[in-house]
């Protein structure tokens, strides 16, 4: 479980982070050729996104901001930079039977955990 502080950094307001926390979504990936797909459903919202690793692309987060993503793959981590008002680090790493992701803005860090299903 995720536990969003009731901190600025992350520009989320309360009603939203409290629905955030309640929720338990799915995370795929599935790689086509050399496209990823990260999808992420949940009973609030459902958001995909694709991309090419090392490369740039245009991205709406889940609470609306317009950023730029790169993502890369390093091991069994997928890292993601997402440049915009506020600068954003998403770590994913996958072990044998969960996902692992550290989402960092600034000096706030929140820490998610997914068991394989």
């Amino acid at each position: 479980m995720c536990s969003l502080p009731h901190h600025s950094s992350f520009g989320v307001g309360l009603v939203t982070r409290k629905m955030g926390n309640s929720l338990s979504p799915t995370v795929e990936v599935t790689l086509e050729g050399d496209t990823y797909t990260l999808t992420t459903t949940s009973t609030f919202k459902t958001s995909a996104i694709s991309f090419k690793l090392g490369v740039e692309f245009d991205e709406e987060t889940l609470d609306g901001r317009n950023v730029k993503s790169i993502i890369t793959l390093d091991g069994n981590k997928l890292t993601q930079e997402q440049k915009g008002d506020k600068p954003t680090t998403i770590v994913r790493e996958f072990t044998d039977n969960e996902l692992i992701t550290t989402l960092t803005i600034g000096n706030v860090k929140c820490v998610r955990v997914y068991k394989a299903v």
